[in-house]
């Protein structure tokens, strides 16, 4: 469990980063109440989380190459 509560860790200050320093990025990203499962606990496996922290990260990479902040 450990390790799962790691990724999501990342997941959020990731996600919090992208809000703060990318707010018209952010803006893009499916991320919204809707999106969250109802379950009380829902299947989440490691794997998954995995993916989509990479996934954030590759969005945040393309995006900063694609609109380079100054």
């Amino acid at each position: 469990m450990k390790r799962l509560q790691d990724i999501e860790n990342q997941i959020i200050r990731l996600s919090n980063s992208i809000a703060v320093n990318y707010p018209e990025l952010y803006a893009t990203l499916d991320e919204n109440p809707v999106t969250i499962p109802s379950k009380v606990h829902p299947d989440i496996e490691i794997k998954n989380m995995e993916d989509y922290l990479e996934s954030l990260k590759q969005i945040l990479k393309q995006y900063i190459k694609t609109h380079n902040k100054e």
